[in-house]
């Protein structure tokens, strides 16, 4: 009877933490290496139409994003409910196209300059008043690959 004793036996062992540093390191890099990180947040609210015929962009790192479409929520007491551009994470005007277009430019390497494409995220209830406008602008700073985005449209 003597081993089903609790006062009187041995002590418990500590728990060694030596692997402690090993698993918190294998979790540091299993959520480096599955996440993301959002380059952009969204200020407007964009529904890219659905098309038929898609390619995939080639190489993601050469693409340069305009969003346009209504303020989310959050902007429309600030901004109103017309449709707005966005360029990287603030609100923008027409005229500040060309600033963007020569800092993205600044930004490549001289070499990938010439492969750079101008995506154009346009929500689908957005006048083509608007996309024209920021089309010419480009035009005007020689960005002439120009890309629409939109998602695939489901077959019935």
């Amino acid at each position: 009877m003597s081993k089903f004793r609790k006062n009187g036996g041995k002590e418990l062992p500590p728990i060694s933490t030596a692997s402690l540093p090993d698993i918190v390191f294998m979790i540091l890099f299993f959520f480096m290496v599955s996440t993301t990180m959002r380059e952009q947040e969204l200020k407007v609210k964009v529904n890219v139409p659905q098309a038929t015929e898609l390619t995939k962009l080639e190489k993601k790192s050469l693409v340069c994003y305009l969003y346009i479409g209504p303020p989310q929520r959050q902007f429309v007491a600030k901004m109103g409910n017309a449709e707005r551009i966005q360029l990287n994470d603030k609100f923008a005007t027409k005229a500040d196209i060309p600033a963007f277009i020569q800092a993205e430019r600044d930004a490549r390497d001289e070499a990938e300059r010439p492969f750079m494409v101008y995506s154009l995220k346009v929500d689908e209830n957005t006048p083509m008043l608007i996309v024209g406008e920021v089309k010419q602008e480009l035009r005007k700073m020689a960005a002439l690959s120009i890309n629409y985005s939109a998602k695939k449209a489901v077959e019935r």
